[in-house]
């Protein structure tokens, strides 16, 4: 039985009752969840968080009086330590008002799903795990944690080869680090391809690779199945499908299939990683981002055991230390880094010096 004290205190803000009572119900089957507050629109959002403790705002975009973007640029700097989940209907300009709002300071992001009983249910299932994700990790000194990963570097190799292409993974907090880090990169003289999983929906992934070739300074694209892995590239894997290389007549392709989902995500970073070890062998290197969950270890695995290389983000920056940290227990990365870090640490290893 969890203690009142310990529960993770949630408000659902959103214009609609009847939204707002589906997602109270679908929150209630989990006892590390409480709902202690909601409201219709932002400014009554306000109210009740200078009124009483909440650790996780569920905030809808489209609401009258005051819109969940203009709530959030508030709540960032007078609530800074209440966590802001976005809840939209999936549109491309929601997508665009999603992703501009994780800029601003959101920690994640979920779709309304569409009619129907099984898709209510998964929603309420990705939302109470994003829910104690963000929790957790706001409330670390009043709800019990695991232990932090002891991690012990992987001795560098010292022989000298050629990276081939490097491999990308994030999910929670995933969109902001990974601009960040591609501004870093812009202006490196990296001939790799780069292949990155982000999780996220279709139309999400899409403006991603917009903003990502922005950022980056590189084109940038969804991957599409059957082309070619042009060095100097960025290819996202889009919403829906799992994307893999495989190597074709002339150079390395692209697939995309929609199997089974692995770690409950489609796509996801497992399977890119394991393929990528298997097409680049120790030419790939891979670095694993911010994230809830452990997608990505067994691929980080895959890779060093082919003779490549790997690196997670360390706990400090991550807006959740779940992937990374999956990463960084295995024993395997060569490093665990601060953002800031990872950037400088890219440039180096992918100038073909061990």
């Amino acid at each position: 039985m969890v203690n009142a004290s310990q529960a993770i205190k949630v408000m659902i803000v959103d214009d609609s009752a009847v939204v707002r009572g589906v997602v109270r119900r679908l929150l209630e089957v989990e006892p590390q969840v409480e709902v202690t507050a909601a409201a219709s629109n932002g400014e009554l959002a306000l109210k009740e968080l200078s009124q009483q403790a909440v650790d996780v705002v569920l905030m809808d975009i489209e609401m009258p009086v005051m819109d969940g973007l203009t709530a959030l640029k508030r709540i960032v700097v007078e609530h800074p330590s209440v966590k802001v989940v976005m809840v939209s209907t999936l549109t491309r300009r929601n997508a665009e008002i999603s992703l501009e709002a994780l800029k601003i300071g959101a920690a994640d992001y979920v779709t309304k799903p569409e009619a129907g009983i099984a898709t209510a249910a998964e929603f309420g299932r990705d939302l109470i795990a994003r829910i104690n994700a963000l929790g957790l990790t706001n409330r670390s000194a009043r709800v019990d944690v695991a232990p932090p990963v002891r991690w012990a570097p992987r001795p560098a190799m010292t022989r000298r080869r050629v990276v081939r292409a490097l491999g990308i993974g994030a999910s929670t907090g995933g969109p902001p680090a990974l601009l960040k880090l591609f501004r870093d990169l812009q202006g490196a003289a990296m001939r790799q391809s780069i292949l990155l999983t982000q999780h996220m929906p279709a139309t999400f992934t899409a403006l991603l690779a917009e903003q990502i070739e922005r950022a980056a300074g590189r084109p940038c694209a969804e991957g599409k199945d059957g082309e070619p892995v042009v060095p100097g590239r960025i290819y996202v894997a889009p919403g829906g499908w799992h994307m893999t290389v495989e190597n074709g007549p002339t150079s390395p392709i692209i697939r995309l299939d929609q199997g089974a989902p692995e770690h409950f995500c489609r796509p996801a970073v497992d399977p890119m990683l394991r393929s990528m070890a298997a097409v680049y062998g120790d030419g790939a290197v891979a670095a694993i981002l911010t994230g809830m969950g452990a997608d990505g270890a067994l691929g980080c695995e895959a890779v060093a055991r082919a003779g490549g290389r790997f690196i997670a983000q360390d706990q400090a920056t991550s807006a959740v230390w779940g992937m990374p940290g999956a990463a960084a227990a295995t024993g395997l990365a060569e490093a665990v880094l601060p953002l800031d870090d990872i950037g400088p640490w890219l440039r180096r290893a992918t100038e073909n010096a061990a």
